[in-house]
């Protein structure tokens, strides 16, 4: 499955991130962390394990991100 198309990035005021260079790193960020992620779920298919848990254990993974920055 190819990585989903990246939506428009906004600030937490509601404005559009605009900078050309912050909108090619978020989309290098996206798809390096895409990849990591399908090479890690294809590896836990082939040693056996269940994908649905898998599945879940990676969206708890998002979820456990920490802002730094609050």
């Amino acid at each position: 499955m190819p990585q989903p198309p990246l939506p428009d990035w906004y600030g937490e005021d509601g404005a559009p991130v605009a900078c050309t260079e912050k909108i090619k790193v978020m989309r290098e960020n996206m798809g390096e962390l895409f990849q990591a992620a399908q090479d890690a779920f294809e590896d836990a298919l082939l040693m056996g394990c269940a994908e649905q848990q898998v599945r879940d254990y990676l969206a708890q993974l998002v979820r456990g991100v920490d802002n730094p920055y609050r």
